[in-house]
């Protein structure tokens, strides 16, 4: 009898049991912190699916969003099956399918785990930068603000489509969400201001709750506003609405505006990191 060798395709929505079991039940899994649950992806034509023996053995999927973005939001697959074989078959794979169906799209990871890490850099993933974790104890309320010139009140439906022009202002090419992405991680916030002024809209900040206390997911501030105390109105008014606890960001270790900002209200480094790792065009 001849052996069936295993073979990639794209998944499909039919594919949804069997890719839930393999994400469930086995270890070896990378997820990307999302606001959109992995498996929402299948259909997408960045989702791959390594099928052995009739059953699914790896999927790998990294859609873009935003376009030209495609972040890897999961790779898992089932051992006792090689890791570094079974990536490279899916990888292979997708980064033919990528390059064909969008030349400028570049690949990007958080990693969470040592043994992808491994995995991506075997691959020509080069790192860009590490992500770090900071973290303030909430002891009591801060002494409200003097009135300003810039007002805080909280997100409305209205503001969606000016808060996806702030954040693509702020945050560039490569950090920018969608206004899909936004919209979900309104949805899921526990709390969302923004910052506004005589001319309209300066500024934002999505938070969510945990058991610990808060994290401030997302905080944006337009160019021309900067250095105008935009980003400490928004944080200041952030811990004025939260019991006491820990309010915890993430920040690029290289990003020294965002550090001063966060250290000035008294943030410090956890010890936590997370490296991105990106695969650009005419890579390895």
């Amino acid at each position: 009898m001849i052996a069936v060798q295993p073979q990639v395709r794209r998944a499909v929505a039919q594919d949804y049991r069997r890719i839930s079991n393999l994400v469930v039940h086995e270890a070896k899994t990378h997820r990307h912190l999302d606001w959109r649950p992995a498996l929402e992806w299948l259909g997408d034509l960045n989702f791959w699916a390594l099928e052995d023996c009739g059953a699914i053995a790896a999927v790998l999927a990294c859609p873009e969003d935003p376009r030209d973005m495609a972040w890897i939001r999961l790779f898992s697959y089932r051992e006792p099956l090689s890791g570094p074989e079974t990536w490279s078959a899916l990888w292979s794979f997708a980064r033919a399918d990528i390059s064909n169906a969008n030349p400028r799209a570049v690949v990007a990871s958080i990693v969470m785990e040592p043994w992808f890490h491994s995995l991506l850099s075997a691959s020509g993933f080069g790192l860009l930068c590490n992500i770090i974790m900071l973290e303030l104890r909430l002891k009591e309320t801060l002494p409200a603000m003097r009135a300003g010139k810039v007002g805080i009140r909280p997100m409305r439906d209205a503001d969606m489509d000016e808060v996806a022009r702030m954040d693509r202002e702020a945050f560039g090419e490569f950090w920018h969400y969608s206004v899909d992405a936004l919209q979900r991680a309104r949805s899921q916030s526990s709390y969302a201001a923004v910052a506004e002024d005589g001319n309209g809209l300066v500024g934002y900040q999505l938070s969510t709750g945990n058991s610990f206390g808060a994290h401030l997911a997302r905080l944006g501030v337009r160019r021309e506003a900067r250095g105008r105390g935009v980003g400490t109105a928004l944080i200041r008014d952030l811990i004025q609405n939260l019991r006491p606890g820990r309010l915890s960001v993430n920040t690029q270790e290289d990003n020294v505006a965002s550090l001063n900002l966060y250290r000035n209200f008294g943030f410090i480094r956890t010890g936590e990191s997370r490296p991105v790792m990106l695969y650009q065009p005419g890579g390895g």
